[in-house]
């Protein structure tokens, strides 16, 4: 509305302002045209046959163009008025008559209460260079303001219904956008409240739609993550609880038999200690990857060959490769200098590597192979043992996801120790891939850029 107001202020301003130059113009025109016609008589206007005859014409003319024409002498005596108001022996002063009398054309408008508003335009009328008369046109500008009117109420009209249109367009609009936001803000308020199995259903294809989309997808994933928690606080619980578990019975029986033999008492110990450090293990992983998830977290960089960090990876993971009589071999094709942070890349090579070991088959072999590219190194790390299933690679490296449940209580796992290793790439700038075939073996190659730091 406020735009229409000042649109519409704007427009009937340039057209008044425009049709009263154009009035102006046309009476100056039509003062000269008179001008031009009586020149050559104007000294000859005091006879009356003259006189008669001029004024025939001057009346015509004033009918014409409907004003008020009057001729003046070099005096300021009216010699013809159109309306026959003044006689030759009047004499009429004002601002525009005198201008004209100085050889300037002059114009005003003025507001009279019998008329209106009103223009004078005065012109001279000039022979042999010399300033004999002057032409005055009066000519009322009711007209104008009158069509102004009936134009400005024209669009108000025109503006009401625009008006009422675009709103009632608006509210239509507003409905159909509204709906689905409701919807929407509603499903997200009883998901607030607990009820995550809401899913959102709208129709169409606009924005809304791919937001509601999102939004699903959003809580199937959340579902996932929520469900894989779920299945890592029961997974570290029985972790947790299995070595406890014997842990008091050991004690309980060193406790309660006092003749124990020194040499069972002994084994007794070797069985807690051997317990405690696989709590201080699943303890340890979670505290590391606690600590790899800080903001504040820094790299500590330097610059290292990996030909040095991989055999000491392998030969301190050589007792548990012997454990299952696993060959671990490592090829590299020539050295490979980078800038890493040594500690964590050591981890995260033991994770994977130990991995390998671990799932893999009794007399199986691992082969660590390190790969020196133009601007990155990658290491990668093959196995023959069990293998992945297909529909089980997009979640390894999710946080408590553990594949295949049952062998990974056996061999002790968490679910962590991929989640470890992708952090560590991640902080690195790296990408990590996977290849598996179920009962083949697993390829994993992690790729760094060489010059972090």
């Amino acid at each position: 509305m406020l735009t229409l107001v000042l649109m519409l202020s704007f427009v009937m301003s340039s057209l008044e302002v425009n049709q009263i130059e154009d009035r102006k113009n046309f009476l100056y025109t039509q003062a000269n045209i008179i001008s031009n016609q009586m020149i050559t008589e104007f000294e000859n206007l005091s006879l009356p046959n003259t006189r008669e005859y001029y004024y025939n014409i001057v009346s015509d003319f004033s009918k014409e163009i409907n004003s008020r024409v009057m001729v003046f002498d070099r005096h300021g005596s009216v010699l013809i008025d159109a309306y026959k108001e003044y006689t030759e022996q009047d004499s009429i002063s004002n601002k525009e008559i005198d201008q004209a009398f100085k050889g300037e054309p002059a114009s005003s408008i003025y507001d009279s209460p019998s008329f209106g508003r009103i223009m004078y335009v005065a012109v001279p009328v000039e022979s042999d260079g010399a300033i004999v008369g002057a032409i005055l046109l009066t000519s009322s500008l009711e007209d104008i303001y009158t069509s102004q009117d009936t134009l400005l109420r024209n669009l108000f009209l025109l503006a009401l219904v625009c008006i009422g249109f675009t709103g009632a367009t608006s509210f239509i609009f507003v409905e159909i956008l509204s709906s689905p936001i409701e919807k929407l803000t509603e499903t997200v308020n009883r998901v607030a409240f607990g009820k995550h199995d809401e899913r959102i259903r709208l129709e169409g294809s606009d924005e809304i739609k791919v937001l509601s989309n999102s939004f699903n997808s959003m809580m199937v994933r959340l579902d996932q993550v929520d469900n894989q928690r779920k299945q890592f606080v029961a997974n570290v619980s029985h972790e947790l609880r299995t070595p406890l578990t014997s842990i008091k019975i050991l004690s309980s029986s060193l406790i309660t038999d006092e003749s124990t033999d020194p040499g069972i008492y002994k084994e007794f110990l070797k069985d807690i200690d051997m317990e405690v450090d696989r709590l201080n293990g699943i303890i340890n992983s979670l505290l590391y990857l606690v600590d790899l998830e800080k903001k504040e977290l820094e790299l500590n960089y330097t610059n290292s060959t990996l030909n040095s960090l991989i055999p000491k990876v392998i030969q301190m993971l050589v007792p548990l490769a012997n454990q299952k009589n696993i060959k671990v071999d490592f090829q590299a094709d020539e050295k490979v200098w980078a800038t890493f942070d040594r500690e964590k890349i050591h981890q995260c090579l033991s994770n994977l590597i130990a991995n390998a070991i671990k799932y893999n088959e009794p007399g199986g072999h691992v082969i660590v192979r390190l790969i020196n590219r133009r601007n990155t190194f990658a290491i990668r790390v093959i196995d023959d043992g069990i293998g992945i299933k297909e529909e089980e690679l997009p979640f390894i490296f999710d946080r408590f996801y553990r594949a295949d449940k049952a062998r990974n209580r056996k061999t002790g796992g968490t679910g962590l120790g991929l989640s470890i290793v992708q952090q560590i790439i991640q902080l690195h700038q790296g990408d990590i891939r996977v290849e598996s075939t179920i009962n083949q073996g697993t390829s994993i190659e992690i790729e760094i850029p060489k010059g972090l730091a």
